[in-house]
């Protein structure tokens, strides 16, 4: 039991890390933990969705933060700059895409940056989320 935990919390913010601080390994890890079998696939799923989705919302927290202190967008370096053009002629939809690789934490930042509704924007990017993580799941049962 606390060697589950102790893989569950692991999960949990590896999928964090992924998001916020630096490129992850989130889905290795939730691809063994479901191949070793002594994970509940919905369970690791709904986990690293979770952990994933909320280190979005960090970046996204650390967008609203910036634009408060520097209003100016031409402050921001040319990814930022690049997903807040993006996020500005798509809307909030856009936020869906967040799990992408590169510009899905530059397109976080800019939802913040922008101050798109929090809730909407907390669901479209879970939703993305967990998207992937079932893909993966869905390639490693």
């Amino acid at each position: 039991m606390q060697e589950t935990l102790s893989g569950s919390w692991a999960l949990f913010f590896s999928a964090f890390i992924s998001s916020t601080i630096a490129p992850g390994g989130s889905e290795a890890v939730l691809a063994y933990m479901i191949s070793e079998g002594f994970y509940d696939v919905r369970l690791v799923v709904i986990i690293a969705t979770l952990g994933n989705s909320l280190g979005a919302m960090t970046t996204w927290g650390l967008g609203a933060l910036a634009a408060q202190k520097f209003p100016a967008a031409s402050l921001l370096p040319e990814k930022k700059q690049n997903a807040l053009n993006i996020v500005k002629k798509r809307g909030i939809w856009v936020l869906f895409f967040s799990w992408l690789p590169v510009i899905g934490d530059a397109l976080c930042f800019a939802g913040g940056w922008l101050k798109l509704p929090l809730l909407p924007a907390f669901l479209i990017i879970m939703s993305g989320k967990l998207g992937r993580y079932a893909v993966v799941a869905w390639m490693f049962v």
